[in-house]
């Protein structure tokens, strides 16, 4: 049997709203900009002083869902995970399920489907508010088809575990990641590489020299440089027209700023796809080439997100990459820095000191990247100490590009699976 419901004859929207009697010494606070491809990206923790935002209250199986940005990007998300004293902000409309013949979370699926999210977002863009929005109703008049429970919950396993795959790939990433980072600052940062007996450079005693520009003690024969030391060439953004039109018949993907964490896999990369001119099909990045933003940002992000591309990274794509207007790619002169660059630069940007380099263009940040690349002092280590850390990270990174690829097939399967499930194309016996 299936049933026809409305939104708002299944569940309670924003039934949980807390008041200015409502006092937590912390809480647990998730705004819209933390959300990403219906996944949260982090949690704020906040005591006593939190935003006048803060005000719906979430709990175990409540749906939450994008009032602001209601697209395919930033749908919302389902809370699977008991959090004391869970905020989200006024930009989310929270979704509880109070009806027997619902499974929460194949509701969640039934809202993540493309034409929801569409009709959503039509609504958004036609809206008369300043900013494109909608109401908690514009959710709750939706109707849909239910089948009976069990199928639902068979449905919802489906997918979930599908979801589940990829945070588990995620997280191992995570784990790579760190491995890659804490290698990084033990060997170039606290200067304890394996000297000529294996053991700790500087901990065992190792030459160590004082440095003016730094002022710092570096060691023995090390250099100290500016990146645009460590750079072949730089090559600008293109962004072409969006079919073939006259000359402009190359395809390509255009890597925008939005893409950046996609590329580093925190997210998915939807860079569009474009057609540039001929002559322009030099621009094309190649591996081993980073990408850097040099406009966007906001208030809590500075510019100058970086990737860097591997030869795995091209696999995620069926045809040349190139950069937007609003980012910059940079090749080394040898390919072997390329981990050190990576990493020394991500390093400098965690430590906030790309907000110290940043003008703005009619309300835009902009990167001083110029500026930055000659003025700023790192140290450049002997290479073959860089040759032994590059060989090292390298099978790092191939095991996290090869997860990031299984990602993206996940994602596509699930996000075709979706609907074919939703409309009994496909059925689960």
């Amino acid at each position: 049997m299936k049933y026809i419901f409305r939104i708002d004859e299944v569940a309670k929207l924003n039934q949980s709203s807390i008041t200015n009697k409502d006092k937590f010494e912390l809480i647990n606070y998730l705004d819209t900009s933390s959300i990403t491809k219906g996944k949260i990206d982090s949690w704020q923790e906040l005591k006593h002083n939190y935003p006048s935002r803060a005000k719906r209250k979430i709990k175990q199986n409540t749906i939450v869902y994008s009032t602001v940005r209601p697209n395919q990007e930033h749908y919302g998300f389902f809370n699977s995970i008991e959090k004391e004293n869970a905020i989200v902000s006024t930009g989310f409309a929270t979704i509880d399920v109070f009806s027997d013949n619902v499974e929460p979370i194949f509701l969640y699926y039934l809202l993540t489907q493309k034409w929801v999210t569409n009709h959503l977002h039509t609504i958004a863009e036609n809206s008369v508010s300043a900013y494109p929005s909608i109401n908690p109703s514009d959710i709750g008049n939706l109707r849909f088809r239910f089948p009976n429970l069990t199928k639902q919950k068979k449905i919802a396993n489906i997918l979930s575990d599908i979801d589940n795959k990829i945070n588990l790939n995620n997280q191992i990433n995570d784990n790579l990641e760190h491995m890659a980072k804490t290698l990084y600052d033990y060997w170039f940062v606290q200067f304890d590489f394996p000297n000529e007996n294996r053991k700790p450079y500087k901990s065992s005693g190792g030459k160590m020299i004082w440095n003016e520009i730094l002022k710092r003690e570096i060691p023995e024969g090390w250099k100290v440089t500016v990146f645009n030391d460590w750079i072949e060439k730089t090559k600008t953004g293109d962004w072409g027209k969006d079919k073939i039109e006259g000359n402009y018949t190359e395809k390509v993907y255009c890597i925008r700023g939005a893409d950046i964490n996609g590329l580093n896999g925190k997210g998915e990369v939807k860079a569009p796809q474009r057609y540039i001119l001929k002559n322009n099909i030099s621009k094309a990045l190649k591996p081993d080439d980073f990408i850097v933003e040099i406009s966007g940002g906001s208030p809590t992000q500075s510019t100058g997100r970086i990737a860097l591309l591997t030869e795995s990274t091209f696999e995620r794509f069926d045809s040349n990459i190139i950069c937007s207007n609003f980012c910059k790619a940079i090749s080394l002169k040898e390919n072997e820095f390329s981990f050190n660059f990576l990493q020394e630069w991500q390093r400098l940007y965690d430590a906030n000191v790309f907000f110290g380099y940043e003008g703005k263009t009619s309300g835009i940040k902009n990167f001083l990247f110029e500026s930055f690349m000659e003025s700023y002092f790192v140290i450049k280590p002997p290479k073959v100490l860089v040759e032994r850390f590059y060989n090292q990270i390298k099978n790092i990174e191939s095991k996290k590009q090869s997860n990031l690829k299984q990602n993206q097939q996940l994602s596509q399967l699930r996000d075709w699976l979706l609907p074919m499930l939703m409309n009994g194309q496909v059925k689960v016996e």
